[in-house]
């Protein structure tokens, strides 16, 4: 038995990305006690993450200016979700303390993280995913006078190099895998949403580059070049930082954790199932943003208004936002078709490629595997620090494996955490 501090809230949101803010806001003239927890420093998630080498946009102050406004909404950041002791509570931990939430209504807003594909020459220092480097540049990397190559699939690409060039870093060339045609039809579809036409225009590079990918990453203790197939041609370009990403992946792991359904969701992995008012299989939970499917900030926003109007039984509000969200699902059914991952990518690895770099198991080692299962119980693939996170989806994309259900913990916790799944009032733990 463990004392440990037992909270309750009306509604409890995981996420403080686009959909999680606009769930809130949306759900706060309610009057519900709401609770927001993300594991980042403050409000925004992966697209509007602050740091030193962060100009958050207009958006997102706006956003946050809101959640502040609402004395019945309660950020909690640095906040991880360790485990689900029983059906309504979450056990929670942030840099001082563990403690249980319990929950009336439950939105997820987990949204996703990048498509990390084995090449070789990827566990060199120096590579990095294009959201990533994004990332690591906002928190203040100095990448000043760097060359950097970036390379893989969808409009991360060009977002990522803004970023690079915007600290001072010469882009060397993006490596875009779709074909010409497939990326001329994207660009000529972009009329019908006039503000990312305008982004695309602002994001173009003169290095941009179709049909496209890397072969090969050389250097001794670092990068020093990069061995690319254009067509049928292969050419080497020397550069100090490669930066690469073959889409994203939803985060899953929680919803799954709570018994919520899946369904396809591209690149062969899987989103949450939601219905048209965001809520999922399970009773008084609901999904928003790219936990269930990748498609812009813009449609994360209307999926989290009418998540947050739907928890708190608005229903009518939640239906003036239908229209908005269908509008940029549109969009996202057009890039998901316009970069779609050719055969071709899933040849990049070589036989001695490591898939799983934590446990150093390359990909010949799991070719004769059956399933996820058989490569961890005998290969130990998944078995490191990221638990399956980054190889797990590779090898999903690779192999077409599915992968285990998540079992507690979700994230690395404390000892005097985790002594809270003992905790009186525990119910239904799985």
């Amino acid at each position: 038995m463990t004392d440990m501090t037992l909270e309750h809230c009306d509604l409890l949101i995981v996420g403080a990305g686009p959909a999680g803010m606009a769930a809130a806001v949306a759900a706060a003239p309610s009057g519900a006690s709401i609770v927001v927890i993300d594991d980042n420093p403050a409000p925004g998630g992966q697209i509007w993450r602050d740091g030193p080498g962060a100009t958050l946009p207009p958006a997102a102050r706006k956003w946050r200016d809101a959640l502040e406004r609402h004395v019945n909404i309660r950020v909690c950041s640095g906040t991880r979700v360790v485990a689900a002791p029983s059906r309504n509570e979450l056990l929670l931990e942030d840099a001082e303390r563990g403690w249980r939430m319990r929950w009336n209504k439950l939105i997820l807003c987990t949204g996703a993280r990048e498509l990390l594909l084995p090449f070789p020459g990827w566990t060199l220092p120096g590579v990095t995913g294009a959201g990533g480097l994004q990332a690591l540049v906002k928190a203040g990397l100095p990448v000043e006078g760097e060359r950097i190559l970036i390379a893989g699939s969808g409009p991360l690409l060009l977002a990522a190099a803004a970023t690079a060039r915007a600290a001072g870093a010469k882009v060397v060339r993006i490596a875009e895998q779709a074909s010409f045609a497939a990326v001329a039809g994207f660009a000529a579809s972009l009329p019908r949403w006039p503000g990312k036409a305008v982004q695309a225009i602002t994001l173009a590079h003169a290095q941009y580059r179709t049909s496209s990918h890397i072969v090969s990453v050389q250097g001794a203790t670092q990068v020093e070049s990069v061995r690319l197939r254009q067509g049928g041609r292969e050419a080497e370009i020397e550069c100090d930082r490669v930066a690469c990403g073959f889409g994203l992946v939803p985060n899953t792991q929680l919803g799954r954790m709570l018994g919520c359904a899946l369904t396809p969701e591209g690149v062969g992995a899987q989103a949450l199932k939601v219905d048209a008012q965001q809520a999922t299989t399970m009773a008084d939970i609901y999904a928003a943003g790219e936990c269930t499917g990748f498609g812009g900030s813009e449609r994360t926003l209307a999926q989290g208004s009418i998540a947050g109007y739907a928890a708190v039984g608005n229903e009518g509000a939640a239906k003036q936002h239908e229209r908005e969200r269908a509008r940029w699902d549109a969009f996202a059914a057009q890039l998901h078709r316009s970069f779609a991952l050719t055969p071709d990518i899933r040849h990049m690895p070589q036989p001695d490629t490591l898939v799983c770099r934590c446990e150093d198991v390359p990909f010949s080692a799991l070719a004769g595997c059956s399933g996820w299962t058989d490569a961890k119980l005998h290969r130990r693939c998944g078995m490191g620090a990221c638990q399956g996170r980054v190889c797990g989806d590779a090898a999903q994309f690779l192999f077409g494996w599915t992968p285990p259900a998540p079992r507690p913990p979700l994230s690395p916790a404390r000892i005097a955490t985790l002594a809270g799944l003992a905790g009186p009032g525990d119910v239904d733990r799985q």
